[in-house]
Parts: structure tokens; sequence; C-alpha cells
């Protein structure tokens, strides 16, 4: 158990670093999105399942329809 939560943090980090650097906008909203899911596996592993539900949905699925409809409205994600 402790290497999959040592796999988990080490993703999740890779994640965070790799969302500040990605120059492509829909890439960066997909990495957000993974982003959310692992943290959702970290809150249940860490014995909270309420919250774990609320990252899954609200962080993974609502926030991120929001930024696919942000995107689609501004410039199409074509980034800089």
């Amino acid at each position: 158990m402790i290497v999959f939560n040592f796999i988990l943090l080490t993703v999740l980090i890779g994640c965070a670093l790799s969302v500040s650097f990605i120059k492509n906008l829909y890439g960066a909203v997909i990495i957000f999105a993974a982003y959310s899911l692992i943290m959702a596996v970290v809150w249940q592993q860490l014995g909270s399942p309420d919250v774990a539900i609320t990252e899954a949905a609200v962080g993974a699925g609502v926030t991120t329809l929001l930024f696919f409809a942000t995107l689609k409205r501004i410039d199409g994600g074509k980034g800089n």
C-alpha cells in the first residue's frame, strides 16, 4: 500500500508540474482533470470518502466541463 501511495503522489506532482509548463490549453485541462481524479483517490486512501466524491464530481467533472466551454468560447484552445 505504501508503494501505491508513493506512485500516486509522484504522478500527482508530475501532473501539477506539467500543467504549469504545457503550452496547449486543451492538454492542460485534461492534465488538470487527471490531477483531480488522482487527488480523489488520495482522499479515499486517507479515509475521507465524502471529500473524495466531492473532488471527483467538482474537480474532475464540473470544473473540466467549464474549462472546455470557456476554451470553446475564446480562442479555441490554440494557445500562444
